[in-house]
């Protein structure tokens, strides 16, 4: 998916409704935004009535604007003792308001608390699919920023109900194209419906062409007629493999690795309702890089937005919205990244760089030296780039957060010493078991993810088609300034060749040395001179102190030839048809993976087990999909057929 910067919505409040001069059009009729929200397209399509009982209810609105829409139709299921377990509302905006629009245009909200809410968690302007939870969790707004054209072919849900919204089809006729009427058709659940205040007949043409029986209702309010549409298709492509549930109806799930990636995915697999069992073979969690004193997270700018860029900004995002999450968890926490530029004279550079991107100040800023030096605390001699959403935060407190997060659901277990050395999957059930190295069985559950690593890569072998993954073990040795060596004091990590932040208790920790391969555990002399030099290259040298005795620790990393971790369902066998494409190779229902999280474990664990989830159970997507197929486990196979073809 190719990406543009976002441009802003101008408003204009000087009306009795908010209107936008860009469309010359209002944001929504005269007689009120809720009552339109209400009339249209909560009527319209038979809600609440339609999502009583139901586990989850899929909602999918074209055009955000002043997000009443949502905020209707949270209320609404707020107030229904009858409503759904979760609520899911998808909507796209190509021009979203800025956060001080948004609470201006909420400023009389007849849900105020609601409202409120939302401009609170109003995320930064990128061309990302932004996720926010409110209710517990309960009500799920994920917000695709850009043009619905792109956006629609890239989603993977299956939508109960859409809200046809946006600037009339003469004014905003991109909105209304026959691109987007088609998505809708692909993208609606069995007995779907959609409704819109627009009774345009390219509108109604483009819903009969997409598979819905389309009629118009009487109006009110100004508005003297709507459009109501049942999903009715005489037929349905069928669904790639790769885009199917992997295990809708799984009622429990085993875990294999308590890192970051397994404790990340207990969290979220419990935040769905599943029973899950984590299986780690250590006697303690964290016992890999993921017990590291402190670790970074933030995300990252490239000049071509591609797969790596935009999986590691839409990770970032993530992974500061749970970290705010879970922050009273937490020990300690640092907010705020810099990364410096090898080039002392890259400010301008770095600054068209950030222009072309059209990335917005509240996730990444091109900083002099100067005002580097200020941030850190320290005097810097290269201009940086400023993350305010990154930061530092203890690895092992983390996963502690987020287990102990796990544990309030039923059902919940953490078993240590509990190595898994082969899977099991019984042919009449379904069930897979996970048994020990004397062949004993551990645990039984609908489903597994596995989470442990490069050992993950042997508990895959003889379930995956396709060649082996490519998997590599990175060595990487810590180094450790105690505090009675007066360290330098960061008030906040700096990143480059190597990296330094400042521990609570005052020492100073920095590294990490890079070895491919090397599984030597023992602290090398060598490898901490290395860490001092790239320090030297981050901080003032007359800070550090010549031959010093310091400290360490030896971890070790998974990762890709491709620099990107490897999500999802297992290949199960080679398609017939269409092997150069990962999307078409059938699973291995029920077995996932989430592993090689190199050095970025912190950033990536949260937006890596919201996928997973989603594969699993059939939610919506939390990443397009061009994102998801460069992470799909079937990269590989499909990579090795289009050698060979």
């Amino acid at each position: 998916m190719k990406t543009a910067p976002i441009i802003p919505a101008r408003v204009d409040f000087s009306g009795a409704v908010p209107s936008a001069p860009d469309f010359g059009d209002l944001y929504h009729a005269p007689f009120g935004a809720f009552a339109q929200a209400r009339q249209v397209f909560l009527d319209g399509n038979g809600l609440p009535g339609r999502w009583a009982g139901r586990r989850r209810f899929v909602l999918l609105e074209t055009g955000f604007g002043l997000g009443n829409n949502f905020l209707a139709t949270w209320a609404a299921w707020r107030d229904d003792p009858a409503r759904c377990e979760r609520l899911v509302f998808l909507s796209i905006e190509k021009h979203p308001l800025t956060r001080a629009n948004l609470e201006r245009a909420q400023a009389s909200s007849p849900e105020p608390a609601l409202a409120q809410q939302l401009v609170e968690a109003w995320p930064a302007l990128t061309p990302n699919l932004h996720t926010l939870d409110f209710d517990g969790g309960r009500v799920r707004l994920m917000l695709a920023f850009g043009d619905a054209r792109d956006w629609m072919p890239e989603l993977v849900a299956s939508v109960d109900a859409f809200f046809l919204d946006g600037f009339a089809p003469a004014k905003n006729p991109d909105l209304w194209d026959d691109t987007v009427l088609k998505q809708v058709g692909r993208l609606a659940a069995p007995g779907a419906t959609a409704a819109t205040w627009s009774v345009a007949r390219s509108v109604r043409d483009g819903l009969t062409a997409a598979g819905f029986e389309v009629e118009k209702r009487p109006g009110s309010g100004g508005k003297w007629q709507t459009t109501v549409a049942r999903f009715a298709p005489r037929h349905r492509p069928p669904v790639p493999p790769g885009r199917l549930p992997i295990a809708p109806e799984a009622r429990d799930v085993l875990v294999i690795g308590a890192g970051l990636a397994g404790a990340a995915c207990a969290r979220v697999l419990t935040r769905e309702g599943l029973r899950v069992t984590v299986l780690e073979g250590g006697a303690t969690t964290a016992a890999q890089a993921s017990g590291n004193p402190g670790g970074l997270f933030h995300g990252t700018l490239h000049a071509e937005d591609g797969p790596h860029a935009r999986f590691s900004r839409a990770a970032a995002l993530a992974t500061e919205r749970e970290l705010r999450r879970v922050t009273p968890a937490l020990p300690w926490l640092q907010w705020g990244l810099l990364r410096v530029e090898r080039d002392p004279e890259g400010l301008a550079s770095m600054r068209t760089l950030l222009s072309r991107s059209g990335l917005p100040a509240d996730y990444v800023q091109a900083l002099s030296a100067e005002e580097a030096s200020a941030k850190a605390g320290l005097t810097l001699t290269q201009p940086a780039w400023f993350f305010a959403g990154g930061g530092a935060v203890s690895p092992p407190a983390l996963i502690a957060a987020w287990l102990a997060g796990a544990a309030q659901a039923e059902g919940f277990q953490l078993r240590l010493n509990a190595p898994v050395a082969a899977l099991k999957r019984d042919a009449t059930s379904g069930r897979w078991s996970a048994m020990n190295p004397a062949g004993e069985v551990l645990a039984t559950a609908d489903a597994v993810v596995l989470c442990g690593g490069i050992d993950s890569g042997a508990l895959a072998s003889g379930w995956t088609a396709g060649p082996a993954w490519p998997w590599g073990s990175q060595r990487g040795q810590l180094s450790g300034m105690p505090q009675d060596l007066t360290p330098p004091r960061l008030a906040m990590p700096v990143a480059g060749l190597g990296y330094a932040l400042s521990l609570p208790d005052g020492a100073l920790c920095f590294g990490a040395s890079t070895d491919a391969g090397d599984m030597d555990p023992a602290l090398r002399a060598s490898d901490h001179a290395q860490n001092v030099d790239r320090l030297r290259s981050l901080l003032p040298s007359e800070t550090i102190p010549e031959d010093m005795p310091l400290a360490g620790r030896v971890g070790w990393r998974s990762l890709v030839p491709d620099r990107l971790p490897i999500v999802g369902a297992l290949p199960a066998e080679r398609p017939e048809r269409r092997a150069e494409q990962a999307r078409f190779w059938p699973r291995q229902p029920g077995l996932m993976v989430v592993g090689a999280l190199a050095s970025r474990g912190i950033t990536w664990a949260t937006l890596c087990a919201e996928l997973v989830a989603a594969q699993l159970t059939g939610a919506p997507w939390p990443v397009e999909t061009s994102l998801a197929e460069a992470l799909d486990p079937a990269r590989f196979a499909a990579k090795a057929h289009r050698a060979t073809t």
